[in-house]
């Protein structure tokens, strides 16, 4: 019989594919790979995000990755900028390049067609190809409406020092094939690679969540899964959730650090809402129509508590509800560490 796992299995699974039980000894793409990528729509996102997941992580670390195309930042899933590692980088790019375009097109209706974005794209491949080229000026050439659809037809990554720590507009531009080589990565392949991820990241999950996390149909996923050796569950609802085999799923009472998360951090977007890391009456208080950027949170007891900011050279948290005398010690000591890397020169 298929085992019911309860939202604090789900929990403590993800807590632990995402690094957040506990630090990693590990390098950043080799993370990046374990965490499915990271969202960067802010550049610091992604040095706070590797810093709350990594040992002895340190921001320096990141921009000589990015400097030595090591990790790569580019716009990929769900038409949103992601940090991936140089091997995932072709195959997230094959894996979402067709539905990128069909949602584009399908949603995006601002007059600018196929045809017209095929032909500034091949105008823009050629500039690039000999140097990179500022998001303003892409603007100026072609007007802002194409600049928004061209790269569905052009693959193409930010480059630094644009989108790092140091100089957070990711708004200069390079090309993707000359950036990193491609691998000649079929399009089975690169789903199979993507919906892997996916489960090795944010594991269990129901098929329609790896189609909302993926930006591809639940069709398309179903496809992909069909042939794979999978683990079989069932959450709370009575869904069916698939599973890697070989893939952590800790003790539900195992104890969750505090941690500190950046904005954007996927493990409180919608398609993982079964694990409960965001309880459901605190959403409107991180996402909102006002507000459609996500504000950093911290977790306490693998569940987001609160919300903190950077304010007069220091990280300020503000609580939901009133924490334990220890718990704001844990928060504070949690805070000062951030606080310190954030001021680090």
């Amino acid at each position: 019989m298929e085992r019911t796992l309860t939202w604090r299995d789900l929990n403590r699974a993800l807590l632990a594919r995402q690094c957040l039980l506990a630090r990693v000894p590990a390098d950043p793409p080799a993370v990046l790979e374990r965490m499915a990528g990271l969202q960067a729509q802010y550049a610091p996102s992604m040095y706070i995000g590797l810093w709350t997941r990594i040992e002895g992580f340190e921001r320096e670390s990141l921009t000589r990755l990015l400097e030595d195309r090591e990790v790569v930042q580019a716009t990929l899933l769900r038409a949103t900028i992601h940090l991936v590692s140089r091997a995932d980088f072709w195959p997230f790019v094959v894996a979402v390049r067709e539905a990128r375009r069909d949602w584009y097109h399908r949603v995006i209706r601002n007059n600018v067609g196929p045809a017209q974005l095929a032909e500034a794209a091949e105008g823009l491949r050629k500039l690039l190809r000999q140097r990179p080229v500022r998001r303003a000026e892409i603007d100026q050439l072609y007007g802002a409406q194409v600049r928004g659809g061209v790269g569905m037809y052009l693959d193409m990554v930010r480059v630094p020092p644009s989108g790092t720590w140091s100089r957070r507009r990711a708004d200069l531009f390079g090309l993707a094939e000359d950036w990193v080589p491609p691998t000649g990565v079929t399009v089975a392949e690169a789903r199979e690679l993507l919906v892997r991820r996916y489960l090795g990241g944010f594991g269990p999950a129901h098929r329609s969540e790896i189609a909302d996390w993926a930006g591809l149909s639940v069709a398309d996923v179903a496809k992909v899964l069909a042939p794979m050796e999978l683990r079989r569950f069932r959450d709370e609802r009575g869904r069916e959730l698939v599973d890697l085999p070989d893939q952590p799923l800790p003790d539900p009472d195992t104890p969750a650090p505090v941690r500190f998360l950046p904005t954007y951090d996927a493990t409180l977007l919608a398609h993982a809402r079964r694990t409960l890391i965001l309880p459901e009456e605190h959403r409107t208080k991180v996402f909102h129509v006002r507000m459609p950027q996500s504000i950093g949170t911290f977790l306490v007891d693998g569940q987001v508590a609160g919300t903190w900011s950077w304010r007069d050279g220091a990280v300020v948290w503000e609580p939901f509800a009133p924490l334990p005398a220890r718990v704001r010690r844990q928060v504070d000591a949690e805070a000062g560490a951030l606080t310190a890397f954030h001021a680090t020169s």
